[in-house]
């Protein structure tokens, strides 16, 4: 199985992913916590991202790519890539090569107001990068460390990280949808909710 997800900042793309991953025993590939991994193994992808992501600039779409393919297994599933059409072309064409197909590509939608209060309210371990619903009491239920907020997670940056994501990942769902692979999914509820929704939209695309 092979599944991509997609979905704003605030989404709950991460804790779908990792479910999801959990329950039909797939890969589960976070593009940031590859690129963290690369740059603390001082792999040669790695070193070349920290050059970009030092001087403050975007790591480019083919170094991505290339980090991608270099960890993907046969049954996966993809948090956080592609999130332009380029990496969308690059993992087609790295699909083809290797005779694999997408199975479906599962796009949360959630209204822009809810993102805004979900990470405005949102707590971050420092320590493991784990998310925690706000006045979640310190420390972190999962390794101890202290909960914190995110610099980026006040209101103004909020629409301006969902401005960037219209502009450079939207157009992903066109892509996907031409190649019949779409499946919307709303994503405002519990999590049992929409990871139910989620399942039954990949059991359609099966059918």
């Amino acid at each position: 199985m092979r599944l991509v997800l997609l979905g704003p900042p605030g989404s709950g793309k991460g804790t779908q992913a990792v479910r999801l991953a959990q329950h039909y025993g797939l890969q589960h590939v976070a593009t940031g916590d590859i690129l963290r991994d690369e740059v603390a193994q001082k792999t040669d992808l790695g070193q070349k991202a920290k050059t970009f992501m030092d001087s403050g600039q975007l790591v480019p779409d083919q170094l991505v790519s290339d980090m991608i393919a270099a960890r993907l297994q046969p049954a996966f599933i993809l948090d956080g890539y592609p999130r332009s059409l380029p990496q969308a072309e690059s993992l087609t064409a790295l699909l083809k090569q290797k005779s694999w197909q997408l199975d479906a590509v599962l796009n949360l939608e959630v209204p822009e107001d809810e993102i805004v209060a979900r990470l405005g309210g949102r707590l971050l371990c420092i320590q493991c990068k784990a998310v925690f619903p706000a006045r979640t009491p310190s420390p972190c239920q999962k390794c101890g460390g202290k909960l914190g907020k995110r610099a980026d997670d006040n209101p103004d940056t909020v629409r301006q990280r969902l401005a960037v994501y219209h502009e450079k990942t939207e157009p992903l769902e066109d892509y996907y949808k031409k190649q019949g692979l779409l499946k919307d999914i709303r994503g405002v509820g519990t999590p049992d909710d929409i990871f139910q929704r989620m399942q039954d939209a990949f059991s359609k695309s099966k059918k």
